[in-house]
């Protein structure tokens, strides 16, 4: 038993609290990620592993997400969202403790591994309390508002994980995450709307073990690619049977009668082209988190806290552009908007690729400043045109496909930059300065396959007339 919907005249006050709660579970996450992707490098020195090697902190995250996140619909339904969101922020903060702790790499992985259970929870299950309780006319204000808030994650993160490597250790990115925590598990226990209780549908349990084996087994394999220590034959064999388990999946869900995602759920066209855009446009947009802090700090050579300070450039023109997101989309249309995004996009990508040691600070700041833009108008719009005609039994499926596409293709974005930087690495080993070579080559072909999301936006209708809402985070 579990709330399905809490009432449209619910007290005010109840609906503000639970915005502020959503918005602490975005605030922890995005902190959490920004300081993360600062510190990479520092936390590879200091446990003795290749800068250009660490992708597996992040992709351990990312795919323990995506794994879990087709299940937390019903975990919500069943179990109720207020329990389950207090317990995916003790999760969180349990992980978090587990990675200040970590002695070496594989600890620091199982402990993200830890953190992502919470996470994938975490920000799904707020977002569809919210759109339970507030109706669709109210949506877009609350996402709008939940939006505001978690944007100071990313605000303050990669200043504040340079300043703690460079003058404390990596370890106290973790235990921040501690006392906001504690103060959002306390604010749930006390103010999250219980709702009202329905049945719950029988979970499928066959088919979410396909799905869940299929991705972590494509994901294992990309991640093989660079380095893990998988030979090529396990390499190739997991990815086989990775797309085997999918297809499976699939011809599954035909022909039960409660799949974990029902077939006709993927007749709503905007939600088919939402989500293979999504996938494809986040194989770039995922890594570059990844990717940036080690142009800055690998290749440049800058210190943590003035490659923090640099990242501010994309998190101020992705705030900025938040602000016209819904008017440009509401006079071009999604699909002229997405269309033209995705290249410009890959555009700005691929321009980091032509960095270099004698590139003018004011440049470099320049194309952070505009990357950052072009990357927020690309997620909210893509995760607006994705839900927006979902409405009824679907609203919560369709929701958490959507959050477990954007997790699985942040792990295979980093996972497919993880594998490219080892290649070009390898390929360049004997020439001098080869890790910034391999970096630069590396920006340059992920940039190639954000363009492949153009082609698919291009299945959308032309003009469509609804506004998208702001992006609730790329989670």
């Amino acid at each position: 038993m579990a709330e399905l919907t809490a009432t449209t005249a619910a007290p005010a006050q109840r609906k503000e609290r639970l915005l502020w709660l959503v918005a602490i579970g975005f605030f922890m996450q995005s902190l959490d990620a920004t300081i993360l992707n600062t510190a990479l490098p520092s936390m590879a020195e200091a446990l003795g592993e290749s800068p250009l090697k660490m992708q597996s902190v992040i992709v351990a995250y990312a795919l323990t997400t995506a794994m879990l996140i087709p299940a937390t619909g019903w975990v919500a339904d069943r179990f109720g969202t207020r329990r389950v969101y207090g317990t995916a922020i003790a999760l969180f903060v349990l992980g978090s403790v587990l990675c200040a702790l970590s002695p070496n790499l594989n600890f620091l992985v199982a402990a993200r591994v830890v953190q992502g259970v919470g996470g994938a929870m975490m920000l799904p299950v707020g977002r569809l309390a919210v759109l339970r309780t507030y109706p669709r006319d109210e949506f877009i204000r609350a996402m709008s508002f939940i939006a505001i808030p978690g944007q100071v994650g990313p605000l303050i993160g990669p200043a504040l994980g340079g300043w703690m490597v460079e003058y404390a250790s990596w370890h106290w990115i973790f235990w921040i995450n501690v006392p906001v925590g504690l103060i959002g598990l306390w604010a749930t226990w006390r103010w999250f709307p219980r709702g009202a209780l329905v049945a719950v549908r029988k979970f499928d349990t066959a088919g979410y073990a396909m799905l869940a084996f299929g991705m972590v087994s494509i994901s294992i394999a990309l991640d093989g690619l660079s380095g893990m220590g998988l030979g090529m034959a396990l390499v190739v064999v997991l990815m086989v049977f990775g797309l085997a388990s999918l297809a499976s999946y699939w011809m599954h869900a035909l022909r039960v009668a409660e799949p974990l995602f029902a077939p006709d759920l993927f007749k709503v066209r905007s939600l088919r082209v939402g989500l293979l855009g999504n996938l494809f446009a986040r194989f770039g947009s995922g890594a570059a988190p990844y990717l940036i802090p080690l142009l800055l700090q690998v290749g440049l050579k800058m210190s943590p806290m003035n490659a923090g300070l640099m990242m501010l450039a994309t998190v101020v023109g992705s705030m900025l552009v938040k602000r016209i997101a819904v008017r440009t989309v509401h006079r071009f249309g999604y699909k002229r908007v997405l269309q033209v995004n995705s290249v410009m996009l890959a555009l700005m990508l691929g321009s980091f690729g032509l960095v270099s040691a004698g590139t003018p600070l004011w440049l470099l700041l320049l194309q952070l400043f505009i990357f950052g833009g072009f990357n927020s108008m690309q997620f909210s719009a893509m995760n607006s045109v994705t839900l927006k005609d979902i409405e009824g039994a679907f609203a919560s499926s369709g929701n958490s496909l959507l959050s477990m596409v954007q997790m699985l293709a942040m792990s295979m974005g980093v996972a497919l930059a993880g594998a490219l930087l080892t290649g070009y690495t390898d390929m360049w080993h004997s020439h001098e300065g080869f890790r910034m070579s391999a970096i630069r080559a590396t920006f340059a072909t992920v940039a190639l396959m954000t363009l492949a999301a153009t082609m698919v936006f291009s299945q959308l209708e032309k003009d469509e007339p609804v506004r998208p809402a702001p992006d609730g985070g790329d989670a």
